[in-house]
């Protein structure tokens, strides 16, 4: 509809995944590079993970279209299949005529061996890529793995890239599944989108789409849009999308932040919505002045200590100081130490809650969603398990507390490369707790929306658990990996209590 009106060809926001649209950022390349070495140099099996909407099926496609005409590719969607079905799928893939007489596994495997033999005679590779992964039964992995077994003496025949989300590594790291996850040799976790690509993303988009005056996001409407979206490449699409709409409807060149705050209240379906959203961004907009101003009444006397901020906390420096790793008792002892101390803050008379520790695998890319204190098992200087408290999460890293109560800044790379998924935090759960499911009418509904909203999923604020609120919660649970039953019971508002600190 908006098209000829800022003089697109073809939407620049659609949801398809066209490779010609994919925005390298720092985490794509990286997970192209990890791809094609995995692939080149033949290294059997490669695992490429990321949340939902993280561009991975696009990134699948642009590969696929730029291997050179010495590598066949294979490239598989539908991931619930059964084992004979992934063969006749592979096969057609590769292009293989199948003799009428084939029926058995056995015959498909044969007739692709000799495919892959012939081809690697050629000097030739082959690729199969399977997307989706994580909805792959045990019996198909454990077919995927003996597909393995097709290589020469020095070579593998074909390179097997899983791509899926976050849970594939789960499913990967069960027992049974053991022999296929020691044979994965390459693996890339791909992460949303930082605060500083949001721009570039939006207007390589429009400039695919054939914009010659495309028109202008402004400083606060790129700021508002990671706020919403959070670096997800969909949410992203969406409210762009929407904005450019509003644009079009009320005549403007020009996407200022009031345009995507209509956006999002009208994607959400709830005009309360965006009036709370923005008054949160203008809380921090006034804490971050507030510690502007704090800085510059300190002087020029701290200047010297600047190299400290958010300076990488490597293991050999750390262990002349107090140690950032600690055992379980005293990991736990400074966990519970923390809460009491925030709690006295936040409710000191509160005697209506318990207090439980929970515990959750979280990887890596989502350890800035998380709002309270937590502690996460690393591997430590000696490679034993051990453990890390991390009091505040930033974009860039992480406040964390030493052996001695000290608070320490370490960097995202520090974390990222040392997380180990085991996630615990302390849990004030209700004495009278309730389990909220659809029809219920209650404040504790209210307050359940008004979580799910601040994590830019599309519910109405009502206080009544509606439809809305119900799939919205079932794509929390998927994209979590909790059970996905539409339900709030207590695991599900425990991750909500982490992840969303309302005020």
């Amino acid at each position: 509809m908006y098209n000829s009106f800022f003089g697109f060809s073809e939407n620049p926001f659609n949801l398809t995944p066209d490779p010609r649209y994919l925005f390298l950022s720092p985490y794509h390349k990286e997970a192209i590079e990890h791809l094609l070495y995995g692939i080149n140099e033949r290294k059997g099996f490669i695992v490429i993970t990321g949340g939902i909407g993280t561009g991975k099926t696009t990134l699948c496609r642009m590969l696929l279209n730029h291997l050179g005409n010495d590598t066949k590719s294979a490239l598989i969607f539908n991931s619930f299949i059964s084992d004979m079905e992934l063969l006749k799928s592979i096969n057609q893939e590769f292009g293989i005529d199948m003799p009428p007489e084939a029926e058995t596994k056995k015959d498909y495997i044969d007739v692709l061996n000799q495919f892959l033999l012939d081809i690697f005679v050629k000097g030739e590779n082959a690729v199969l890529m399977i997307d989706e992964a994580q909805n792959l039964s045990h019996n198909v992995l454990e077919q995927i793995r003996m597909l393995s077994n097709l290589e020469t003496a020095k070579e593998k025949l074909i390179q097997i890239v899983l791509v899926g989300q976050p849970e594939l590594e789960d499913l990967l790291s069960s027992p049974s599944l053991r022999q296929l996850n020691e044979r994965v040799m390459v693996r890339y976790n791909l992460r949303a989108l930082t605060s500083k690509d949001i721009r570039g993303y939006v207007e390589h988009r429009m400039a695919v789409a054939g914009g010659g005056d495309n028109p202008r996001f402004t400083k606060w409407a790129v700021r508002n849009i990671y706020l919403y979206s959070r670096g997800n490449p969909r949410r992203i699409n969406n409210v762009c999308d929407r904005a450019l709409l509003i644009a079009y409807v009320m005549g403007k060149r020009d996407i200022s932040k009031d345009i995507i705050k209509k956006a999002v209240r009208e994607l959400a379906g709830n005009n309360s919505l965006i009036s709370e959203w923005g008054r949160k961004w203008e809380r921090r907009v006034s804490y971050a002045f507030l510690l502007l101003l704090l800085i510059i009444t300190a002087g020029f006397g701290g200047w010297s200590y600047r190299e400290g901020l958010f300076k990488t906390a490597v293991l050999d420096d750390i262990q002349p100081a107090a140690p950032l790793f600690m055992d379980e008792q005293k990991s736990l002892s400074t966990l519970f130490s923390i809460f009491y101390d925030d709690r006295k803050v936040e409710n000191p008379d509160d005697e209506e809650y318990q207090l439980s520790l929970v515990s959750y695998d979280i990887t890596a890319e989502y350890y800035v969603t998380l709002k309270r204190p937590f502690r996460v098992s690393m591997a430590g200087p000696d490679s034993s398990l051990k453990y890390l408290v991390i009091k505040k999460t930033g974009e860039e890293g992480a406040t964390v507390i030493d052996a001695n109560g000290d608070e320490r800044a370490v960097d995202r790379d520090f974390i990222m490369s040392h997380w180990g998924r085991q996630v615990s935090w302390v849990y004030p759960s209700p004495k009278k707790s309730s389990i909220l499911s659809k029809g219920v009418s209650t404040p504790n509904v209210l307050e359940l929306q008004r979580m799910l909203a601040d994590m830019g999923y599309m519910v109405k604020t009502t206080g009544i658990y509606d439809q809305f609120t119900f799939q919205e919660m079932m794509s929390f649970q998927k994209e979590f990996g909790l059970k996905i039953d539409g339900i709030a019971g207590p695991r599900t508002m425990a991750l909500l209590y982490q992840m969303v600190r309302l005020r």
